[in-house]
């Protein structure tokens, strides 16, 4: 068991410059002092010894603190017994404070282990009190050195504890607030699956329908057209099919609820409409000409500029809100800024679910979007996505 608890024992920088510090000064203190008068030190070599000894005890303060001042304690008296002088180490008391320091901070006092903690300090205070020329005062003296010892460890020990407390709480705060984060594009993500599973099924639905209409409409002298028609009717109905029970899942609406397309950027004025009632201006900007945009694209520009307003109502105290589309020839920018006016502005959609979903669709289309707050107050979305060919796209 030793060899083990000697495995895991790693002696700090700090460890090993104390064990220097005390082994040189009892060193330098042992041989200075060398000499019969009644304040020096007629053997040196057994508190040379008892300093080097202190020293090497020190090492292992972090790892065996009760037993190292034991330990120094019984050197320290075995010291004294040996000398049979009046003299007493500097490099023992300063040892004895050290360790002292290490037992009140290595356990919780109302702990066992810091109850047997408090007892060695008590020995090793008693030890203290049986040198010679103890007074009142230097009783009081040394009492006050090792309480202040002591509770200095209790204290460093509990600031310890909370510094790790707090780490713990970040650490799993920001796991928690990935997870969330994780959580929110996988909501987003199915969102924007259920949209796209009700457009590509309109619209299938609606081409489906179109090549019946004109197989129906072709007399009998073209059967072999008809036939055609009547595979590319079968090929669109199998694919609703397959659409209704690959995705159909992650409808929000029941089974039986009829196809609807989802809104686009034609339903925009009835949106601004409704966040102009609930306070702040809208304004709406339109440079170049509009084109008729894919549905998924016009769906995700719909929801980008939806998610930004409804972050203006929830986030800000926004007292205008501007909205510009610019449709140039290769990509439909859009830039919302708002001014955030008044106390307790929270930048629009800063890094929450929001700004997420705002993200996801955009990289969906290959686009690009920025957002952060802007110089003077306010915040400013901006999002670009990439446009084919005009003749192509409309």
């Amino acid at each position: 068991m030793l060899t083990r608890l000697l495995r895991d024992w790693r002696p700090t920088w700090l460890d090993v410059s104390l064990s220097l510090a005390v082994g040189v000064v009892g060193l330098v203190e042992s041989f200075g002092r060398q000499g019969f008068e009644p304040e020096q030190i007629k053997d040196p070599m057994p508190l040379a010894v008892g300093a080097v000894i202190s020293g090497v005890l020190l090492l292992f303060r972090r790892r065996f603190p009760m037993t190292m001042l034991l330990t120094l304690t019984t050197v320290g008296f075995a010291v004294q017994v040996i000398t049979n002088t009046w003299y007493y180490a500097a490099w023992h008391f300063y040892s004895t404070l050290i360790l002292v320091h290490t037992v009140g901070s290595a356990a919780e006092l109302r702990s066992r282990r810091g109850i047997a903690g408090l007892v060695c300090v008590l020995i090793a205070y008693g030890h203290l009190q049986t040198l010679p020329d103890n007074d009142v005062a230097e009783i009081l003296i040394k009492a006050v050195f090792v309480g202040v010892a002591y509770t200095s460890g209790i204290l460093l020990r509990r600031q310890t504890d909370r510094t790790t407390r707090l780490a713990e709480r970040t650490t799993r705060l920001e796991m928690e607030r990935e997870e969330r984060a994780r959580w929110a594009v996988t909501e987003e993500r199915s969102r924007i699956a259920r949209e796209l599973h009700d457009i590509i099924s309109h619209n299938v639905s609606l081409m489906t329908l179109h090549v019946g209409g004109v197989r129906r409409m072709l007399g009998d002298s073209r059967e072999r057209e008809r036939e055609l028609l009547l595979g590319v009717e079968q090929a669109g109905r199998e694919a609703v099919e397959e659409l209704r029970l690959m995705l159909g899942m992650l409808r929000s609406t029941k089974d039986g609820d009829p196809l609807a397309p989802q809104p686009g950027l034609d339903r925009l004025d009835d949106l601004i409409a409704q966040v102009k009632e609930a306070g702040p201006e809208v304004n709406l900007r339109i440079i170049g000409a509009r084109r008729t945009l894919p549905p998924g694209l016009d769906l995700s520009a719909y929801r980008l500029i939806q998610e930004a307003l409804t972050n203006v109502l929830k986030h800000t105290q926004a007292a205008k809100v501007d909205v510009t589309f610019a449709y140039e020839p290769a990509e439909l920018s859009i830039v919302i800024v708002n001014d955030g006016a008044g106390p307790g502005r929270i930048p629009n959609g800063g890094g929450g679910h929001g700004l997420i979903g705002m993200r996801e669709r955009t990289a969906m289309h290959g686009g690009e979007l920025s957002a952060g707050p802007i110089t003077g107050g306010g915040y400013r979305v901006f999002a670009r996505f990439p446009l084919g060919d005009p003749a192509e796209v409309g």
